[in-house]
């Protein structure tokens, strides 16, 4: 599936100095995952002269995905709660000046920076999120298990808020894109009004 980027890296390697596990486990916040990761950079790379805005940094794994690959002109606004993973994620992409990390209430401080062309939703909030975008503006959110993989009795089968919040929003063309692992998902939405 191609090579991690150096930064990647180097996210990942805070993320195992602080104990922050690389996948999900259950127990706390994870990094994103590899194959969440390469999907984001994809839509990153053609944010052209854009701006691009992630609610939850974590360490700056998702980040460092996006940073990797987005052009010279354009913007990342990362913000994240917790002033240990802030102050991780701020050593990670210090090196970037396209790249500002924020420690702070993730809504309050992207809005007051939006319209966004791509949002990372990492952690939720995809409702208040979608008021972030501009028309034609993407979010993506990760977390999400395909009903083909939860359990039968799973109450998610039937009734999973992120799923019916990106397919009822009108405001949204959304899918879901199951990772080549089959046991992860994400949602994509595109704002059209």
């Amino acid at each position: 599936m191609g090579d991690v980027p150096p930064l990647v890296m180097r996210a990942f390697e805070a993320a195992d100095e602080l104990g922050m596990p690389r996948t999900q486990d259950g127990t706390g916040p994870s990094c994103c995952l590899p194959g969440v990761g390469r999907f984001l950079a994809v839509l990153a790379a053609g944010c052209v002269g854009g701006r691009i805005g992630e609610l939850g940094t974590g360490v700056g794994v998702g980040a460092a995905w996006m940073a990797s690959a987005m052009p010279a002109d354009c913007e990342l606004v990362t913000v994240e709660l917790d002033p240990v993973r802030a102050a991780a994620a701020r050593k990670v992409l210090a090196d970037d000046a396209r790249v500002e990390v924020i420690r702070g209430d993730a809504f309050d401080e992207l809005a007051r920076r939006a319209p966004f062309d791509l949002v990372f939703a990492d952690g939720g909030q995809s409702a208040r999120a979608v008021e972030l975008l501009r028309i034609g503006g993407r979010l993506v959110v990760d977390d999400v298990t395909p009903v083909e993989a939860l359990p039968a009795d799973s109450p998610y089968r039937t009734n999973d808020p992120k799923r019916g919040f990106f397919f009822t929003d009108s405001r949204l063309v959304a899918t879901e894109v199951v990772l080549p692992d089959l046991r992860n998902s994400l949602l994509v939405g595109t704002r059209v009004r």
